[in-house]
């Protein structure tokens, strides 16, 4: 099931994702802020934000980076 990186809500075919009403922020929806939960899970990432981009790293599925 796919979460919403921003968020962590469950994405649309789960019963939870009825209840998600938010909308990303302005800057996520540019590509610009970094995911804070991982789409595959659900968990919180711990993102690490530098001058360059940034990297997100889930407990249980890895590293993301924005290049």
């Amino acid at each position: 099931m796919p979460y919403d990186p921003f968020t962590g809500a469950a994405l649309e075919g789960s019963p939870a994702a009825r209840f998600s009403l938010d909308a990303p922020s302005p800057s996520a929806q540019a590509g610009l802020e970094a995911p804070r939960f991982c789409t595959e899970c659900g968990r919180r990432m711990v993102v690490r934000i530098n001058p360059m981009g940034w990297v997100a790293t889930c407990s249980r599925h890895g590293v993301i980076t924005s290049e």
